[in-house]
């Protein structure tokens, strides 16, 4: 993750990008043999995402418990569409291999969000924490170059 950055910092990207928030929940915690292969499938998708930056997926943040959460920055949607659906990247066969097994058994819940984030149109934050977020998958700025205010980091009136 990196050192702690003492301050307050902003994340800064050029350009549009696309947030994928994606992750499953264990409605039936013991019943290991319908959740652990999405788990498994899960990871080894976010590891080949790490080791290929030219799939453009940005950067990635997890938390897991009952309920898992990835939040996912894409450079663009066709990025993410594409890692989806084709069926030479780690994301179709498990995808098909879920609906077929396990969708309508109520034991694994799954879910995502996407948004699509246009140039200019986010906020994000830092205080004394290592690159983290957009700010790990963009640059991470002091505040004062996008704005003291939320107000002027949105680009709107104060």
């Amino acid at each position: 993750m990196g050192a702690v950055r003492k301050g307050r910092f902003a994340a800064e990207i050029e350009g549009d990008f696309v947030v994928l928030v994606i992750g499953m929940r264990f409605n039936k915690p013991w019943a290991v043999h319908r959740w652990a292969p999405i788990a498994k499938a899960f990871t080894a998708m976010v590891k080949h995402l790490g080791t290929h930056p030219e799939l453009g997926c940005l950067g990635v943040e997890q938390a897991f418990g009952r309920t898992t959460i990835s939040v996912q920055y894409w450079r663009d949607f066709e990025s993410l569409r594409r890692f989806a659906r084709d069926p030479g990247l780690p994301h179709a066969e498990p995808w098909r291999r879920f609906n077929r097994l396990v969708a309508d058994s109520g034991d694994v819940g799954v879910y995502h969000e996407t948004y699509l984030v246009k140039d200019g149109a986010y906020e994000a934050i830092y205080t004394n924490l290592p690159p983290f977020g957009l700010a790990a998958a963009s640059s991470l700025v002091p505040v004062a170059r996008r704005g003291e205010s939320a107000s002027a980091r949105l680009g709107l009136p104060d």
